[in-house]
């Protein structure tokens, strides 16, 4: 096992793999799979301990969203069965973030639909954060509205916000596939803006579209040359009425090996694992604990998640804990230079350098759960750790795991946290 060794020493170090290396994480057999896991574990446990940060997902605004996003429930002409309301008033959003933090969490996601804020959005959102953060002094904020134009992410951290969330979700060279009203371009253009103003930049992906191995590397190498300090992995929930409701790509030991390719590419940032573990992880869930060091609680922006309840009990069955809102998540280096998925400097040393919830998320992390297109096949390239598995095949679909969220914000029952 050479190169699982030679992983975590590059994890250690904050070392960028090479792209081979990550390939051949991908193209591991499932024999293999337990030590992948621990190999990546033993760099998750080194820099977050056996540390849960729980994140808590607020929808301020649901559904009618213009833009066209081929995985979102909440896409220009989704026949998705999602609830649609308008903007949350400033306290009934405190209210609502309020019982996510009674369950532990110590983030709070605000996210709502549309192609990016207004100045009016943005003051609108300013008033929520403040309510919020008046209830609640230490919570963390994290907003999610799309595309910023210029000044706006400055407006929100002054107001009181900790990060912002704008998923990359796929590789630049497939995304033009899955969305024609804007481009990768704009979204690497809002993590930039939010970063530039003093943000957490908080970025991340959807797998399970039908991408390739190469497109999935492709993506996490940008977010680490981004420096995200964040990085949810969201797993496609194929909504009916969306254009990706048949894809079913993802397997459990799938979802494994990518949530071990992140950690190993981004081995000091918070990797989270966001929505889309219920379906595709399944009872496999306590295992990615291993590999990633943030979750969410409870139900996504339209869909239902596990129960709050079975999420805690499973951290502790597990043998991990709940961070508590006293505890810093990112290693020191990190909160002292304020830098993101790995330093610049273990970028240099890796000898790579470079490569958000849109707000029109379907429902899954502080953004997306899904959508994206390219190729079917699997990447044997790089080969694999004890030889190259196949390309991944479509997995059972399991539709009876799609639910519509029906309760918490929006409605008169109460969430689930």
């Amino acid at each position: 096992m050479d190169l699982l060794n030679t992983l975590v020493d590059k994890g250690l170090r904050r070392e960028l793999p090479t792209r081979e290396e990550a390939l051949a994480v991908l193209a591991s057999s499932d024999d293999d799979l337990l030590d992948v896991v621990a190999a990546a574990g033993k760099v998750r446990r080194h820099w977050f301990g056996r540390r849960v940060k729980l994140n808590y997902l607020v929808n301020l605004k649901s559904g009618l969203c213009p833009e066209d996003c081929s995985y979102c429930s909440q896409r220009l002409g989704s026949t998705a069965g999602i609830l649609k309301y308008t903007w949350l008033k400033p306290d009934e959003a405190s209210e609502a973030a309020a019982a996510g933090l009674a369950g532990g969490a110590k983030r709070v996601c605000l996210v709502a639909s549309g192609r990016g804020p207004t100045d009016r959005d943005v003051d609108r959102v300013s008033k929520t954060i403040q309510a919020i953060k008046e209830q609640n002094e230490d919570v963390e904020v994290c907003a999610c509205l799309g595309l910023l134009s210029d000044g706006q992410a400055e407006r929100l951290r002054e107001a009181g916000a900790d990060a912002y969330n704008h998923n990359l979700n796929t590789s630049e060279a497939t995304y033009k596939d899955i969305t024609t009203t804007h481009t990768y371009a704009d979204r690497v253009d809002t993590v930039r803006k939010a970063h530039a103003a003093g943000l957490s930049a908080c970025s991340g992906l959807i797998a399970g579209m039908g991408e390739s191995d190469e497109d999935l590397i492709d993506v996490v190498f940008s977010l680490r040359e981004l420096d995200a300090d964040s990085v949810p992995v969201n797993f496609l929930i194929p909504f009916e009425g969306t254009p990706l409701a048949k894809e079913w790509h993802l397997t459990p030991q799938r979802c494994l090996r990518i949530l071990a390719m992140v950690r190993f590419v981004c081995p000091d940032v918070e990797v989270r694992i966001a929505g889309g573990r219920e379906v595709h992880l399944r009872t496999m869930q306590p295992l990615a604990l291993h590999l990633a060091n943030s979750i969410f609680l409870g139900d996504y922006l339209t869909s239902e998640g596990q129960a709050g309840k079975a999420d805690l009990e499973m951290i502790a069955d597990a043998g991990f804990e709940v961070e508590g809102a006293g505890e810093v998540t990112l290693p020191e280096h990190r909160v002292t230079a304020g830098g993101g998925c790995g330093s610049h400097a273990a970028a240099d040393a890796g000898g790579q350098e470079g490569a958000g919830c849109g707000s029109h998320a379907g429902g899954g992390g502080c953004g997306s759960h899904g959508g994206g297109c390219g190729s079917h096949a699997g990447s044997g390239e790089g080969g694999g750790i004890c030889g190259s598995s196949p390309a991944p095949t479509a997995a059972e679909p399991r539709t009876d795991l799609v639910a519509v969220r029906r309760r918490g914000t929006g409605t008169d029952l109460a969430p689930n946290a």
